[in-house]
């Protein structure tokens, strides 16, 4: 069973197991703009919590997205690399960034779940 996780960066991350996989969230996504470009990290690239995986651009500005967890990347999407358009589409499902093997699942107890996000986001707004 997936168990998502939101990151005060506006990332989530479902986590399955060691597995997890990670994108930006359709608040993100909608704060950005249209996304034009996105840069994924490579297979077998370790990341830390809270360190640079990816980047996304929009029309609007250029922004990093922060891995979620510590671990290893094992995909990429290759579907944004024909269509990063996708982001803004299906930010939460069909637009995720990467998935990564998590070398650190305590580092999931610190997130928000799906409540506390949308708590979170209208705090901030």
């Amino acid at each position: 069973m997936s168990d998502r996780r939101y990151t005060q960066d506006h990332e989530w991350i479902d986590a399955d197991g060691e597995i997890g996989t990670v994108g930006i969230t359709d608040y993100a996504q909608d704060q950005m703009g249209d996304v034009v470009f996105v840069e994924l990290p490579d297979s077998g690239k370790a990341l830390t919590r809270g360190g640079e995986a990816a980047v996304v651009e929009s029309v609007k500005a250029a922004s990093e997205v922060y891995s979620p967890v510590s671990g290893e990347v094992v995909e990429s999407n290759p579907a944004l690399s024909d269509n990063p358009g996708l982001v803004n589409v299906s930010a939460e499902s069909e637009g995720w960034f990467f998935k990564i093997k998590i070398t650190k699942a305590e580092e999931l107890n610190n997130m928000m779940d799906k409540e506390a996000y949308s708590k979170f986001i209208e705090e901030t707004s």
